[in-house]
């Protein structure tokens, strides 16, 4: 007998002749302006900065090493170039658990800020790498040495650079001793992106019980993940906020006036209440960044959230559009329900959607109702090696396209999934699909060359199970 599986449920299925059948005929929407909002399937920390030459750059926490992504599509950041910028010394004090790089171009170099420790998390220290290539992609990434105050040379974590047209400050999450007990954010002005040139001043500890969140014994307060934004004449720092560990992560925001000293602890006014949590169905929003659209009339920001409840720290990576309120500060809202799919980023390249549904079907795959679905929807049961679901599509050119499949896995071991690619009968990768439970939609990426006109893409079993909802794929340019 076969085992097979729908949305959580396992059921056994008598053998039965595998046939090939239509799931409906192949049907198509009209480069629809949206798209649903997972950027990065698995990943954490997410630092996402547009540069003059058009591409979006990435990077997120990996623990082993700092990885870049680039595109021009922000909505598409998660199947661009793929390249590891730096990889550690297999010993010293940045050899181990690198945490949320940044990357930055200043004065015509490329600098990466991170963290990272010897083996002892509670060694972690900032760190910075610089490459004079003007392409981040290209030359090659030295580490310059640790980023500290000589006079306070605490554990820190999360740093980000604050440039005010060559004015630089170095800003970060640390410890004001020895103990665990509490992360406090820091500010302290640079002289170089190399190094600080004063004693770092707190800005910020947790005071409000949201951003005590699951605290509590040998648990800290926290405050981390500090980011900047500035618009007008104030500058934000929005910061992480509560336990990273919990569903109440959350994000706050601190304020000062650009006219003002912002070494200064009392020029900065925090927001008595979070500025972004948990809501419509997403759990612990937290460590964030800010970009425009590529036509740069909108603000996005690109924030990680928990791929389940009591995930900890397995997490995926968001974006969403914001405004601003009459008072100056941003305004975020609540995080977009996770099943309703949004306008695609300004200026980005339209997707074409087509629906798992209307696929052709092999093998056990068969299509199940599903109000989480796109399309009221999904294909399931793709549990066998000749199962599979065949995309019939159509590219206006010849050239790369992206791929971006929105797939389900429930497996009970929360185990990662895995779909083989084949286009036009070759093979094409694979599509891993990390855990996040049945109906609790992600995306995963794949670029692909298609041919002009027709082509096909199938998708079979690969490890584990994985079930389909849509495909979405759009054209990719350099």
């Amino acid at each position: 007998m076969n085992a097979a599986r729908s949305a959580g449920s396992w059921v056994l299925l008598m053998p039965v002749a595998l046939l090939v059948f239509l799931g409906g005929s192949q049907k198509l929407s009209a480069a629809p302006p949206t798209f649903f909002n997972v950027i990065l399937a698995d990943g954490a920390d997410p630092w996402v900065i547009r540069h003059s030459n058009g591409y979006y750059y990435l990077t997120v926490s990996t623990g082993v090493n700092v990885t870049l992504w680039r595109s021009r599509s922000l909505a598409g950041l998660g199947g661009g170039d793929r390249k590891v910028a730096w990889s550690p010394p297999p010993a010293g004090p940045a050899s181990r658990d690198l945490w949320a790089p940044e990357l930055h171009f200043v004065d015509g170099k490329w600098y990466i800020y991170v963290a990272a420790d010897d083996g002892d998390w509670a060694n972690h220290r900032m760190f910075v790498l610089e490459n004079e290539n003007p392409d981040p992609f290209q030359g090659e990434f030295v580490l310059r040495g640790k980023v500290f105050d000589p006079q306070a040379d605490r554990w820190a974590i999360d740093a980000t650079l604050l440039n005010l047209k060559g004015r630089l400050y170095f800003v970060w999450s640390g410890w004001e001793g020895d103990q665990n007990d509490r992360q406090n954010l820091y500010i302290a002005p640079m002289d170089n992106p190399l190094r600080l040139s004063g004693p770092r001043v707190e800005i910020s500890r947790p005071q409000f019980a949201w951003e005590k969140a699951g605290s509590g014994g040998r648990l800290p307060e926290v405050n981390e993940g500090p980011e900047v934004i500035v618009r007008h004449n104030a500058v934000h720092i929005v910061y992480s906020a509560g336990g990273s560990w919990t569903d109440d992560y959350c994000l706050g925001v601190l304020t000062a006036r650009l006219s003002s000293d912002l070494l200064a602890p009392t020029s900065w006014k925090k927001s008595q209440q979070p500025v972004f949590h948990r809501g419509n169905g997403i759990l612990g929003p937290g460590h964030c960044s800010f970009v425009k659209s590529p036509d740069d009339k909108e603000d996005w920001i690109i924030y990680h959230n928990a791929r389940y409840s009591n995930a900890r720290w397995n997490r995926l990576v968001r974006a969403q559009p914001f405004t601003w309120q009459k008072s100056g500060v941003p305004n975020f809202g609540l995080p977009i329900a996770p099943n309703a799919p949004i306008r695609l980023p300004g200026g980005d390249p339209p997707h074409v959607r087509y629906e798992a549904e209307h696929a052709r079907l092999g093998g056990l795959a068969r299509i199940i109702p599903r109000p989480e679905a796109s399309n009221n929807a999904k294909v399931g049961y793709i549990d066998s090696p000749d199962s599979f679901v065949t995309f019939v599509v159509s590219a206006a050119a010849a050239g790369t396209h992206i791929l971006s499949v929105r797939f389900g896995n429930g497996m009970p071991e929360r185990q990662l999934a895995t779909h083989k690619v084949e286009v036009n009968q070759a093979a094409a990768g694979e599509l891993s699909y990390p855990y996040s439970g049945w109906d609790n939609w992600s995306n995963a990426f794949l670029a692909v060359e298609l041919q002009k006109g027709k082509n096909t893409i199938r998708l079979s079993k690969g490890i584990s199970f994985g079930e389909v909802d849509c495909l979405d794929i759009f054209p990719i340019t350099r």
